[in-house]
Formats: structure tokens, C-alpha cells, sequence
């Protein structure tokens, strides 16, 4: 709940807003109680037959209510529905301006994936917090409390039998609701964890195990965990069917306890408060029934809150230095248990299976992530540079592809270029073709980004990218990937030759497959 309640702080929401939602959702409430208690009034006096004119005021009242109803219910949706775009608004602005103060490797070491759920779907969640959760349920307290004073004035122990039925819709079933909903998750989560673990190690390692004597054991532990996450299931499953059962139990008792508390007053007690004691208390659980919902929503809510609270909090990068960097910098990584030195125009490779961390050194390499080693530019630390990345630019191989022309994908690197340098550059990584059977040449719209374009297409794209940066040192990861061999091969030769593609540049290259006469480092 801190980090819901760190959310709720950085939407920013407006007191005035806030009472001006409320205040209209306890008005449709209000007025559906006000109907329901007119109406009971209205239908026993009416069996007494009295004259017309008698029941013409209620007549009346009851239209007004029934219109006011309506037109509380629009403006309560309106007015919420506003608070909660607005502070939606407020958190995403909060978060981008918190990541892009913090330091790059904040957003770097988490997958596109996660920070895409976080920053859209995640915000979502807790934005519907207050439209599905906290102003329904200030609502139903609101309303609840007003049908128990009401009743309460008519007949005391009918008071207490609905107060007692509405705590047990409005708060024990939305507790059921969320207990089992929390621990089917966290069952769910666990134990599909195990199941994913077991069974992936009998895909991949079933002859090993197979010799070990283990195969069966691990077989065993993977129809173990299914069994238990189904079992979890099964459990929450029924606390569930007890929490959607309880609502409508405790609308049959107010209901029931009405009818046997109406019986003793019938001998001395007017008609119309035997309608209003049996009819009111069907009424005030109109808004006591979408708590159970409510539950979930604020458990959603929650959990989404849990995974943003980290990017609000996340650390401000570290000031930088009042060294310009320096305009043909050695780079040099000290990445244990070796030095890794880039002399100004040379070519490194950087080689290593998938997952060696590769791409992390390169990140390093441009001063975005300290987890690859320390960085030194002219054997002085990055950090004291005012701009150490200014020298040096990372081109990575999911590096995004926008949904607009070719020449403005290109220009991503390069905001001055001209027509003519895009055009060249699309030309020397082997687009020149593709470039003329364009509609529209570098124009030509990618309306799907990069599902407009093949693999071998976007990498070629990514590279006429770097080639068009103005940075001194270009750091390429796996430019050649997609590419059939004897196009690899011819690329990345034009990329390792200083007389080549770059040059004048220091370029490191991080891939799989090295180019001969070219220094590399194994990770």
C-alpha cells in the first residue's frame, strides 16, 4: 500500500476534483435510496386508496428522483473519468521526467518489454484504482451509513440487522475476494516458476539426467508443481464462490429479517413504515455489490504500484565533471580480470556466446552502465568529463525503428543530414536497391516500423544509422545478424578496415563471428 499511496502522491490529484467525484457518486446513491424509500411509501399508501391529489407530490418526487438519478450518474462519470485521465497525465510525466533524470542504466537493465508494462499498462492499473476502487467504495460508505441513520429512524432494530447484512456484503466478501485472489497469484507464480524450471531442465538435459539416474526425479518435481498450482487454484476457487455467495446471502437476509420484524409491527404500526422497513434495505445494496470487484482492482492496483514505485524512486545520475570530452578520445575498460584498451581510429571486436555480456560492455563502453567495468577516456574516469557519451555513440541491435519515413529513421542519429548523405549511406550498407524500388525513395513511409522491413533490411538500416552519426567512436552490436554469410562477411570486413565504412573512427564491433586481423576480445 506505500507504494500505491507514493502513485496517488505523484498523480497529483486535485482535493476539488476528488470531493466533486465523490460528492456526485453519493448523490446518484443517494437519490436510487431516496427513490427506493419514496417508492416503498408511495405503494403501501397507495393501497389505502386515498385521493389522487394526496399521492400527486410523491408522484412528482418520485420522477425528479428518477431523472436526478440519471443525471448524477452522468455527471459522477464525467467527473471521474476526468480525475483519473488527469492524473494519469500527472504519473506518466512524473515517471518519464524521473527516468530521464536518473541514470541510463535504470532503464537499460530492464527488458523493452517491462518498461513498455510499466510505463503503459502499469500506470493504467493504478489510474483505475480510483474510477473502480476508492470512489466506489467511499460511495457505498456514504450510502450505507445514510440507509442505517434512515432506517434507524424508523425502526431500531431493523437498523442493526442491515448494518450487520451490509458489513458482511461490503466488507467481508470484498476481504474473501482479495484474499484468495492474492493467494492464487502468489501460488500461481511460484509454482509456475518451479513447473518452468523442472520442465525446462528435462527439455534441454534429458540425456544427462537420463545418466545420472535424476530424469525421473525431475519428472516427478515438475507434475508436483502443476498439481500444486492447479490445487491453488481450486482453493482460491472456492474462497471465491464463498465471497460472490455472500452478497446475495446477505441481501436474502435483510430481506427475511425485514419480513419477521414487520410481522410484530403490523398490529399498531402505520402501513407506509412496514413498506419503507421491508423495501429500503433491498436498495442499499445497489452500492455495496461492486466492492467485491473493487478488491481486485485495488490488488491489481497495488501490484502494478509495486512495480512503478521503483522508477519514481529511482536515483538521479551523478553530476558530471567540467572536462569537455575530448574530440579523438582512448578508451580504455578495466573490466576484471583484464584491461581492455581502443586506441583513437582502431577496431576492437568483442566476442562471447549469447548472453556473455557483450552487449553490457558496450553499454559500459558508452558510460551507460557501470556493470560492464570502469571507464576511462585519456586515462582519466568517464564520470569526470561533463559529457563523456558526446564522443561516443551505441547502436544496438533491438535499437527501435519508427513508424515514419526512411530518411527520418535515419535522421535519428544524424537530425542535419541531407537527403543526399541519407541517400549515400543507404547505398554503402547495401540498401541502394531495396532504396530504388521504393514508392517514394527516403521517403517512404514505414507505417509498421520495423515489421515494415526484413531483418537483414533493419539491421542494414541500423547501420546506415551509425554511419551517419557524427560521434568519433561507434560502438555496433551485431550489425551483421540476419545477414546471409557472404553479405556478412563482405560488411564486416568494410567495417574493420580503418580505410572502410568508418573511417577516421574508433569502431567496436560486438558479434559472434570475428573478422580476421581483427584484435578481439573473448568474454
Amino acid at each position: 500500500m506505500r507504494d500505491l499511496l507514493a502513485c496517488l502522491r505523484a498523480m497529483r490529484l486535485s482535493p476539488r476534483a476528488v470531493i466533486i467525484a465523490a460528492l456526485a457518486g453519493i448523490a446518484t446513491a443517494a437519490a436510487a435510496l431516496a427513490l427506493a424509500g419514496l417508492s416503498a411509501w408511495l405503494i403501501t399508501e397507495a393501497w389505502t386508496m386515498p385521493p389522487v391529489l394526496a399521492l400527486a407530490v410523491a408522484v412528482t418526487a418520485v420522477r425528479a428522483l428518477g431523472i436526478t438519478r440519471g443525471g448524477m450518474r452522468y455527471v459522477e462519470r464525467l467527473a471521474s473519468h476526468r480525475l483519473a485521465l488527469d492524473g494519469l497525465t500527472e504519473l506518466r510525466t512524473a515517471l518519464y521526467s524521473r527516468l530521464a533524470a536518473a541514470e541510463p542504466a535504470v532503464a537499460l537493465r530492464m527488458r523493452d518489454g517491462d518498461l513498455l508494462q510499466r510505463t503503459g499498462s502499469d500506470v493504467d492499473e493504478v489510474g483505475d484504482v480510483l474510477v473502480r476502487a476508492l470512489l466506489p467504495a467511499a460511495v457505498a460508505v456514504a450510502t450505507g451509513a445514510a440507509a442505517v441513520v434512515w432506517l434507524g429512524l424508523v425502526h431500531l432494530p431493523g437498523a442493526v440487522v442491515l448494518a450487520a447484512c451490509l458489513a458482511l456484503a461490503g466488507v467481508a466478501a470484498p476481504w474473501l475476494t482479495a484474499r484468495a485472489a492474492g493467494a492464487r497469484a502468489a501460488a500461481e507464480s511460484a509454482e509456475r516458476i518451479a513447473f518452468a524450471d523442472h520442465a525446462g531442465a528435462v527439455l534441454d538435459h534429458a540425456a544427462e539426467l537420463a545418466v545420472a539416474g535424476r530424469l525421473d526425479g525431475v519428472r516427478r518435481a515438475a507434475v508436483e508443481a502443476e498439481d500444486r498450482r492447479r490445487a491453488a487454484i481450486d482453493r482460491a476457487a472456492r474462497t471465491t464462490a464463498v465471497a460472490d455467495a455472500a452478497t446475495p446471502l446477505a441481501v436474502g437476509i435483510a430481506a427475511v429479517a425485514a419480513l419477521l420484524l414487520a410481522v410484530p409491527l403490523s398490529r399498531h404500526a402505520d402501513v407506509t413504515t412496514i413498506g419503507v422497513l421491508i423495501l429500503l434495505p433491498l436498495s442499499a445494496f445497489e452500492t455495496v455489490a461492486p466492492l467485491a470487484d473493487a478488491a481486485r482492482q485495488l490488488l491489481r492496483s497495488t501490484e502494478a504500484a509495486s512495480r512503478l514505485a521503483p522508477l519514481l524512486h529511482s536515483p538521479e545520475a551523478r553530476p558530471r565533471g567540467d572536462l569537455p570530452a575530448p574530440s579523438e578520445p582512448d578508451l580504455y575498460l578495466v573490466r576484471d580480470p583484464r584491461d581492455i584498451e581502443v586506441p583513437w581510429c582502431g577496431r576492437l571486436f568483442v566476442g562471447g556466446a549469447s548472453g556473455a555480456g557483450k552487449t553490457t560492455l558496450l553499454l559500459a563502453l558508452a558510460g551507460l552502465d557501470a556493470r560492464g567495468g570502469e571507464v576511462t577516456v585519456d586515462g582519466r574516469p568517464a564520470s569526470e568529463y561533463a559529457d563523456p557519451t558526446a564522443a561516443v555513440a551505441l547502436f544496438r541491435e533491438d535499437a527501435h525503428v519508427f513508424a515514419t519515413s526512411v530518411a527520418e529513421n535515419c535522421r535519428v542519429a544524424a537530425g542535419s543530414a541531407t537527403d543526399e548523405q541519407i541517400a549515400a549511406a543507404l547505398a554503402r550498407v547495401g540498401l541502394a536497391a531495396w532504396l530504388a524500388g521504393l514508392p517514394d525513395g527516403i521517403a517512404t513511409l514505414l507505417p509498421d516500423g520495423s515489421a515494415s522491413l526484413s531483418g537483414g533490411q533493419r539491421r542494414r538500416l541500423l547501420l546506415a544509422r551509425a554511419l551517419l552519426s557524427p560521434a568519433p567512436v561507434v560502438l555496433l552490436d551485431e550489425p551483421t545478424e540476419h545477414l546471409d554469410r557472404a553479405d556478412a562477411d563482405a560488411l564486416l570486413a568494410d567495417i574493420a578496415d580503418p580505410a572502410g565504412m568508418f573511417t577516421g573512427r574508433t569502431v567496436v564491433i560486438a558479434g559472434h563471428s570475428a573478422p580476421p586481423g581483427l584484435p578481439v576480445v573473448m568474454l
